[in-house]
This record gives C-alpha cells, structure tokens and sequence, in this order.
C-alpha cells in the first residue's frame, strides 16, 4: 500500500498519531527534502530509507513507488510540511498509481491554508483555493481575471518575497477588498493581519504566508434594492467591519456615512 502522510505545517507536536505508526510501520519514505524530513523522523526516532520525490523528479519518483508497492513494501509519501499534493509534489504520482492500478489513500493531518482561513475571521461558508499565483506578472494577472467575479473567500499561497507583489496585482485586477495576512502558522511568531487590498501590508515580509482575500461584492444597484440595514449587513457579511460596510453603503447609494449609521446600530 501506498500512504500519503500529512506532516506537520511547522509546530512538530501537530503530527497525529495515526501518522506517526504509518511511518513506523512502512519500509521507505518518499520525500520532497530527505533532510527536512530526516529531522521530523529523528523527532520521533523513527529510522527510514528516505528517497527523494520532488517536483523536478517526481515522475521518475512515482516509477520507483508503483515498483516498490508492487514488491509488496509498504510506501509513505510526504512533503516538507502539510499535505502532499496540496501546493506540493504529489500530483503526477497520484495520476500514475491510478493509472498503473496501485491503490493508494491518505493520512490526513495540518493544513496551512484551512488554519489561515480560521485565523483570518472572514467568511468560511463558501471559499476557493488558488495556491501559488505564476511567477510572470502576464500570467499572474490573467489568472486573477479568471476569478475576480467569484463572490467568496480566496486562499492564496505566497512567499515572503512574493506577498507585495501579489497584493499589487489583486489590488489592479479585483480593486479595493478586505484581506488577511496569516504567517507563521502553528509556530512562535504566528499571526493574522488584516488589511485592505489598497492600503496593502506594512511591515518587513518574513515566514510562509496566506493572503485570504474577500469575494467579488454584488452590484451597487443589486444592494440598493435591499433596504438600508439589509446593504450594510451584505457587506459585512462579506468580511468588512461595520466602519468599512457603512461607508460602502454610503457611496453606493450617494448618501452621507452619519445618514447610514443610524442603520448600523444593532448589527
């Protein structure tokens, strides 16, 4: 059998047990850095092959996994941190066990983009996850474009270095929409900041992030049919704070904040 192991985002306390007896029980591991994971495995003292599987070797990666599962071994794939597959390598070996008739199922554990979600406070009732955004401006934009009408929650991945120029681009494609920083997950310096995606994030980038950005807000006209409490509340609903959802409203419907206010007191 063929597991893939969820690892822990950063606090290695986070692995699960059920995790834990997977790789004390299979006879290799294939990772996406043998060095990140040998010191997850020392942490528990569990000794392992350990076999690269990364995204420049993935396929010849998963060659060797259908061969080592159809010996009758018993195979662990895992990431550097979280899910394999999720934003990690993993993908082209899934396709390939399919394909090649090995079964295979999952250990599940941390995620770094569901626990930004949580930490955010935006809302979670319906949501998407982009991941990464490409390297190329060009490319980058043109997928922004793709779901800039999508009226829920996005989750991103980013790098550190990566961070402003990503607000910029969200900023130039879906316009002015609350956003959260989170960085650091489950680790000492962890932390959500919420910002405005045209005020963008102050402050020295540094740690892994997940920029969680608001969804597309329903036309002026569609919200001025709803009365004047009913409007504030839509965006609210939508990740503003009541300052910010009343001064919307405002300018939606042409009006001054202090007239709107009075809509707001009992929500």
């Amino acid at each position: 059998m063929v597991y893939f192991v969820a690892t822990p985002i950063g606090n290695l306390k986070d692995i699960t047990l059920r995790a834990l007896e997977t790789l004390r029980a299979c006879d290799v591991v294939f990772c996406e850095d043998t060095r990140h994971t040998l010191k997850l495995l020392n942490a528990y003292e569990i000794k392992k092959p350990l076999v690269a599987c990364h995204k420049f070797n993935e396929r010849a990666a998963a060659d060797k996994i259908i061969a080592e599962a159809g010996a009758g071994r018993e195979v662990a794939v895992v990431s550097d941190a979280g899910m394999p597959v999720i934003s990690d390598p993993g993908s082209i070996v899934c396709s390939a066990l399919r394909s090649a008739g090995v079964p295979y199922t999952v250990i599940p554990g941390a995620n770094a983009f569901l626990s930004a979600l949580v930490l955010s406070a935006m809302p979670s009732e319906r949501f998407a996850f982009l991941g990464f955004l490409p390297d190329k401006q060009g490319e980058r934009r043109k997928l922004l474009e793709r779901y800039s009408s999508l009226d829920l929650t996005m989750c991103f991945h980013a790098a550190p270095q990566d961070v402003d120029r990503y607000i910029s681009d969200m900023y130039a494609v879906f316009g002015d929409r609350p956003a959260c920083a989170v960085r650091e997950i489950t680790k000492l310096h962890e932390e959500a900041l919420p910002f405005t995606l045209s005020c963008g994030l102050a402050g020295e980038k540094r740690g892994e992030y997940v920029l969680v950005v608001g969804g597309a807000q329903p036309a002026p006209s569609a919200l001025n049919a709803l009365s004047e409490r009913e409007h504030i509340a839509a965006y609210m609903a939508q990740g503003m704070d009541k300052k910010e959802a009343v001064k919307a409203a405002a300018r939606d419907r042409g009006v001054t904040k202090s007239e709107m206010y009075k809509f707001s007191l009992d929500l």
